[in-house]
C-alpha cells in the first residue's frame, strides 16, 4: 500500500501553464464569504454587528491571501521540474493553512477576542485535517480532469536514445518477406483475424504492411519498454503518441499524424498511467 501511494504521488502533475490565479482568488473568496454569510457556522449566527459587511472582509482577506500566494507560487513551480503530485498536495495544504491563519487574526481583530493558545492548537488541528482532506478531493479531481487533456506531454519518451535503432518484424507465412524499420518509425499494430497491420512511417508518410504474425509475436520482435499492448487488438509506439483523451475507463490516442485512433480499454489503462515519470 506505502509502495503505491509513493507512485500515486510522485507521478508528475498536468499543473495548467496558464492558470488563472485572479480568478480561482475570487472563486475561493466568494466560497468563503457565502459560507459565513448564508451558513453562519462556527457561531457566526450569535454576531450582532454587520453580517454582510463582517462575511465580506473574511472573503476578501482569503481572496488576498489566495492572490498573493499564487504570485509567490507560479515561479516556484517553474523552478521545480517536473512538478509532480507531492508538489502540488503540499502547496494546495500550504495555501488553506495561510488562509486559516490570516482569518484567524481576523477573526481575533474583529470579535475581540482574547487570544488563547489553546483554542489556536485545536482550530489548526481541524483546519489541518479538512485541510488535508480537500486538498486530496482538489487534487485528485484536477488531476483526472487535466490527464484526459494532457497525458500524452506527461509520457516518459526516449525517442532520443531510439534514434538509430532498427527492428525487424517476421513474417511467418510463406514466401514471406520481413518488415525491418526504425523503431522511432514504428506507430502501432493492429490485428485483424490472422493477420496483424503494421503502421509506421515511410519517408515522413503513413504506411501500412500488413504480416502474417501474431501481436506476440511482435512484441517479442520489438522487446523495449516504450512498446505497449493497450489492447487487445492494439500495440502502440509509446514514444509517438501526440494525445491521449480519455477516463479510467478507456483513452483514445493519436499517434504520429496518423489519423486512426487507437483505444485504450480499461483493463490497460493503469498501465499506460505507470509510463508518467
Amino acid at each position: 500500500l506505502f509502495m503505491k501511494i509513493f507512485s500515486i504521488l510522485t507521478r508528475k502533475y498536468p499543473y495548467p501553464q496558464n492558470r488563472l490565479w485572479l480568478r480561482d482568488s475570487a472563486v475561493y473568496c466568494t466560497i468563503v464569504f457565502l459560507i459565513l454569510y448564508l451558513l453562519q457556522p462556527f457561531g457566526f449566527s450569535m454576531y450582532h454587528g454587520n453580517k454582510l459587511l463582517v462575511s465580506l472582509l473574511f472573503g476578501i482577506v482569503t481572496f488576498a491571501c489566495c492572490y498573493i500566494f499564487g504570485l509567490v507560487f507560479v515561479p516556484l513551480q517553474k523552478r521545480i521540474s517536473p512538478w509532480r503530485i507531492w508538489h502540488e498536495v503540499c502547496s494546495t495544504l500550504v495555501m488553506i493553512l495561510c488562509i486559516y491563519l490570516c482569518n484567524l487574526l481576523v477573526f481575533f481583530f474583529v470579535f475581540h477576542y482574547p487570544i488563547n493558545l489553546e483554542f489556536c492548537l485545536l482550530s489548526f488541528y481541524w483546519t489541518l485535517i479538512v485541510g488535508l482532506v480537500i486538498t486530496v478531493i482538489s487534487v485528485s479531481v484536477s488531476y483526472s480532469r487535466h490527464l484526459r487533456n494532457e497525458l500524452a506531454s506527461m509520457l516518459n519518451k526516449n525517442t532520443e536514445e531510439q534514434a538509430d535503432i532498427q527492428v525487424t518484424i517476421h513474417d511467418t507465412a510463406v514466401r514471406s518477406k520481413d518488415l525491418t524499420i526504425g523503431i522511432n518509425d514504428f506507430l502501432y499494430a493492429e490485428a485483424q483475424k490472422n493477420n496483424v497491420v503494421i503502421y509506421y512511417l515511410s519517408e515522413g508518410q503513413v504506411t501500412s504492411t500488413e504480416l502474417r504474425c501474431t501481436l506476440g509475436s511482435i512484441l517479442e520482435d520489438l522487446s523495449y519498454g516504450n512498446i505497449f499492448q493497450c489492447h487487445r487488438s492494439f500495440i502502440v509506439n509509446m514514444n509517438n503518441i501526440s494525445s491521449a483523451k480519455g477516463n479510467s475507463n478507456g483513452y483514445q490516442l493519436m499517434l504520429g499524424n496518423c489519423r486512426n485512433q487507437v483505444p485504450v480499454s480499461r483493463t490497460y489503462v493503469p498501465k499506460l498511467k505507470s509510463f508518467i515519470a
